[in-house]
């Protein structure tokens, strides 16, 4: 399945951002549906399921974050957030949440575009790749096929972009890689504009699995120790 057939729920209370969103992701090939407060996009989530959420974080009624849980708990969603400071907490949160990536006011719809593309790339890729059901790197344990993950026999609750990640580090072993090719090649971004992503997501992976797991090449990137 094509991109132009994919459908996205934007959910935003400004009346000029939402139609402005809109618009270019329909210009972009995607079906479109908006909603401008927390109860809204739930149900919308439920009543069409979507291929990819354009999600703000100030929103009336209930705000972003508890929709980000409330979708994740239901179905495995790829979640854009949209947020309106650059405050590395405020981000932390939303991917701790379930989140995928996040955009800061104000952003360019080219950009945004081009984020929302690379989810729907990714969520398809996984979607249809076959893999080896097991990879095992000392303690941490990954199921390709059901998307769990385990570390000395205790499960974890990684969202969608932190599995990538993880699997994408673990495939290589004590191998450093940069950031840049990890947004290339996780993200699908052609850039590096996106450093601070990579770094919060690997914050969110050491949270969840131990700070002792990924190690950090300083002005390079990140490495997965081989635990035993």
């Amino acid at each position: 399945m094509s991109d132009v057939e994919r459908r996205v729920l934007v959910v935003e209370d400004e009346p000029t951002i939402a139609e402005s969103v809109a618009a270019r992701l329909r210009a972009e090939g995607f079906v479109v549906e908006l909603a401008a407060d927390g109860p809204a996009a739930v149900d919308a989530a439920r009543r069409t399921p979507p291929d990819a959420v354009v999600l703000d974080v100030m929103l009336p009624g209930f705000d972003g974050l508890e929709v980000c849980r409330r979708l994740q708990a239901e179905r495995p969603t790829p979640i854009l957030m949209l947020t309106a400071r650059d405050d590395e907490n405020d981000m932390l949160v939303g991917l701790a949440v379930g989140a995928d990536d996040y955009l800061t006011k104000p952003f360019s719809m080219r950009e945004l575009a081009a984020r929302v593309h690379a989810l729907v790339r990714r969520a398809t890729k996984t979607a249809v790749v076959a893999e080896p059901d097991l990879l095992t790197v000392g303690d941490l344990q990954i199921n390709r096929t059901e998307r769990r993950v385990l570390r000395s026999g205790v499960e974890a609750q990684l969202t969608p972009t932190e599995f990538d990640l993880l699997l994408h580090l673990a495939e290589r072993p004590r191998a450093v890689l940069p950031r840049e090719r990890l947004l290339a090649e996780v993200w699908g971004w052609a850039d590096a504009s996106g450093t601070r992503t990579v770094d919060s997501h690997i914050k969110g992976l050491r949270r969840k699995l131990g700070a002792d797991l990924i190690r950090t090449v300083h002005g390079v990137g990140y490495a997965l120790e081989a635990p035993r």
